[in-house]
């Protein structure tokens, strides 16, 4: 049957290639997907299937029901895009200016979509169920995973599965990890507010530029200083704002930063030290502060059972050499909430290509993919989902 549905997923190559870049053409940011939704739900609706809409929001759920009687496997695909205007010179560029598929979604979409219609031609063979999990907003937080699970969406289901397009790695590879893959990515918006004045005369101020340069100098060390140096984390102060004019010192200064931890004891940890050093290093010099501490998307862990039968299904694709654990990375995906709730296995699929350019990393306006990780994407995803069906 695996050989068949391999068989389908090639005849379908082609109209993989022109969904993924119909939906390139018109992408949409998260939580404004009405269009997407609306292709993927018609053309799901179209192959027979059992079509949820609307599902936490834009989400899709599309549901294959087998011909016997078995357990329940999900492919989650997400399809919102990017704030990004893109620049490549290709026939299938973004009309939405400002808003670009950077990130692989329209061909995480076009392989699910192409899984669904190759599944369907041995449907009466299937045992159990597979559900196409279409997410929407995933780029955004608080994303559109968890309210896809509270409507439901993973009623019944055993086990998921997702990949994601990488181009720090050549077509024809993928990555995986039995544990950890992705970090939880938290935010944090600090405002301080102190007295404004003349350049010439500090005194008479309270300098809110200087604190601020102070403040981050002592968030960076809770990193190197607080962290034990044996759990990964990552704090970045990625905005700094005060002041318009080299002799006047403003009133106010706004920093903003993001955390990334794996543990999470540590990422409760740090978020309660930088409220601490922040609101030490404030008083001590006359100012006042606010701080906005937003928790994100939780890590992503695979589960280890999942995702060595995907490394095993995997091997029905592709070279064994070129399926290869990789280290977890601070990037962060709802999907965890997903793998919070079931087993299930995230892994990223090989799609660059030096030869051709396409060489750059997702939320780029130049990233493209070669379209060959379609065919792989979709065989290791549709190899994994049968496997776990007829697993005994």
């Amino acid at each position: 049957m695996k050989k068949r549905v391999f068989a389908m997923i090639d005849q379908g190559y082609r109209e993989m290639i022109e969904i993924r870049r119909d939906l390139h053409m018109y992408p949409e940011l998260s939580f404004q997907e009405e269009r997407t939704a609306k292709v993927i739900a018609d053309y799901q609706r179209q192959l027979g299937l059992e079509v949820r809409e609307k599902v936490g929001g834009q989400g899709v759920v599309a549901t294959l029901q087998g011909g016997k009687p078995g357990r329940t496997v999900a492919i989650r695909a997400d399809f919102d895009a990017l704030p990004i205007f893109e620049e490549n010179d290709v026939s299938y560029k973004s009309k939405h200016p400002g808003v670009m598929h950077a990130c692989g979604h329209d061909a995480h979409t076009a392989i699910a979509l192409g899984i669904a219609k190759a599944m369907v031609a041995v449907q009466e063979e299937l045992e159990g169920r597979v559900v196409f999990i279409h997410q929407h907003a995933e780029e955004q937080d608080p994303g559109g995973a968890k309210a896809m699970i509270e409507d439901g969406a993973l009623e019944g289901v055993d086990a998921i599965f997702a990949t994601h397009m990488e181009n720090y790695l050549p077509v024809d590879h993928i990555w995986h990890s039995d544990h950890y893959i992705l970090g939880a990515s938290d935010d944090f918006e600090i405002t301080i507010t102190g007295v404004g004045g003349h350049g010439a005369f500090p005194q008479d101020t309270t300098d809110v530029v200087q604190i601020g340069a102070q403040l981050i100098n002592s968030l960076h060390q809770i990193i190197s200083r607080k962290v034990d140096p044996l759990k990964p984390a990552v704090l970045t102060i990625g905005s700094f704002q005060a002041g318009d004019k080299a002799n006047i010192i403003p009133g106010a200064a706004i920093l903003e930063g993001t955390v990334r931890t794996f543990n999470e004891e540590v990422r409760y940890k740090v978020a309660d030290w930088v409220k601490q050093i922040t609101e030490h290093t404030t008083k001590a010099f006359g100012a006042d502060f606010t701080i906005d501490y937003q928790f994100g998307y939780p890590a992503t862990k695979n589960d280890k059972a999942m995702n060595q039968l995907m490394v095993r299904a995997a091997a029905d694709v592709l070279p064994k050499n070129n399926i290869q654990p990789m280290e977890p990375n601070m990037g962060a995906e709802d999907f965890s909430y997903f793998t919070q709730q079931i087993p299930g296995a995230y892994f990223f699929t090989g799609s660059a290509n030096e030869e051709k350019g396409l060489i750059y990393p997702y939320h780029h306006p130049k990233f493209d993919i070669d379209e060959k990780a379609l065919l792989n994407g979709a065989k290791v995803l549709a190899s994994a989902a049968l496997d776990f069906l007829g697993e005994k």
